[in-house]
Order: C-alpha cells, then structure tokens, then sequence
C-alpha cells in the first residue's frame, strides 16, 4: 500500500459518553488539564456562528489545495465523526464549501477541523456546523489527489490519532488521545468544580491573592 496515498479503517474510537462529557467543558480548562502542552494552532478559528465542537476523529491527510480525499472522508463519515484534515495550513484554495457542507451535515458529521482554507463563509454560519479553519478564500480545490485517511496527522505539533476525541470552542480545538480521555476527563472536571469555586469567591470579595506575592518572592523579584 502506497504511503501517501492510502485509505485505512478506523480501529478503535473513544465512547459516545465521553464525547457528551467533554463537550460540556470549557477547552481552556481541559487544555491546562493536559499540562498546557498541546494546541492545534492559534490559527485554526471557529468559522461557524456558535456552539462547540465535539467529536470522534477521522483524519485526512491531503496536499494543499486538494480535496479528493475529504471527498472521500464524508463518504466514510458515521454519525458523530469530526473530519480533521491537515493540508498544510496553506490557504491558497479551498478545501470545501456549502455543497460538501450540505452533503456532511446529511451524513451526521458532527464537525470539521480543515488545517487550510474553506469557501462559502456565509453558507457555514447559517448552517452553524462547528468547524474550524485556518483562512477563508473563493478560490476553489484541485481533485486530483494523493492523500491518506485514518492515519496520524500533525496539526501545529498536535498529534491526532483515528478515534481521537476533537474538541473545540472560541477559545481554539484540541485534541485528547483515546488512551488518555478517561484521565483527562476527571482532571478537568476536578479544575471546572474550583474555578467554579474561585469564581463565587470573586463574586464575594473573599477571593485570596496571597499567591501572587509567594510566587514573586518564590521567583526572587525585589519589591521596593
């Protein structure tokens, strides 16, 4: 099988209870769950009006500019399916528009992660379909291939395994590895319960800051 140029199955997939899970919780609060450490890029931006992201991954790999293989990825799609696709982050042409749109919200794709560019802007904010991109632009995609679905891909240094769970919000996606979702979802639910906590002491006044004079002193600074 040609490397580059393939078409895998999807082994495994992270459960539907913890898609509803995560999809509940900010993704700045699972991000500093996972040490801070993993982004897809500041420049993947929501496209669509509203609402988050949440969904099991199938990846595409493809060159810039070419959509032969998201053709085939909606094709593949189940229910609940976010197709993440790493074109390089090249925006030169996009790699869909409102008739794939149409065509994947049909099929119950649950949302798209496109490291390059999309088309049909307004088309996605009616429809509302949680999908974030890397740029906007009219000029339309090749067909042409080659490409690879359900491999890893990178996106801005962030591994994304078949089956990983995507999330997504204003603040950015991230992705959380299948082995890992069932650690990171305690962790995250344990940091939303106290900043919930240290939002109602800001709200009272009562809200210690004693930490920041520790932690300057801790890092040496002078204070005159």
């Amino acid at each position: 099988m040609p490397v580059g140029n393939r078409i895998l199955q999807r082994k495994r997939s992270v459960d539907q209870r913890l898609v509803k899970a995560f999809a509940e919780l900010p993704v700045a609060v699972v991000s500093d769950s996972m040490s801070r450490v993993f982004a897809g890029g500041s420049n993947l931006r929501p496209m669509h009006r509203d609402g988050n992201l949440a969904g099991v991954a199938l990846t595409v790999r493809t060159r810039p500019g070419d959509n032969l293989m998201l053709h085939k990825a909606i094709d593949m799609a189940e229910p609940g399916d976010v197709i993440v696709c790493d074109a390089g982050g090249d925006t030169t042409n996009a790699l869909m528009g409102e008739l794939m749109l149409a065509y994947a919200v049909k099929k119950g794709v649950a949302g798209f992660v496109l490291n390059g560019a999309l088309r049909d802007l307004d088309g996605f904010r009616e429809t509302n379909l949680p999908t974030f991109a890397a740029g906007v632009t009219h000029r339309g995609p090749y067909k042409n291939g080659p490409g690879e679905i359900n491999t890893p891909i990178n996106l801005g240094g962030m591994v994304i395994e078949p089956g990983d769970l995507i999330i997504g919000d204003s603040d950015g996606m991230l992705a959380v590895p299948y082995d890992d979702a069932e650690t990171v979802l305690e962790a995250a639910k344990a940091k939303q319960a106290a900043e919930e906590k240290q939002m109602a002491a800001i709200h009272a006044g009562e809200n210690d800051r004693s930490w920041v004079d520790t932690a300057l002193k801790t890092a040496g600074c002078e204070m005159v």
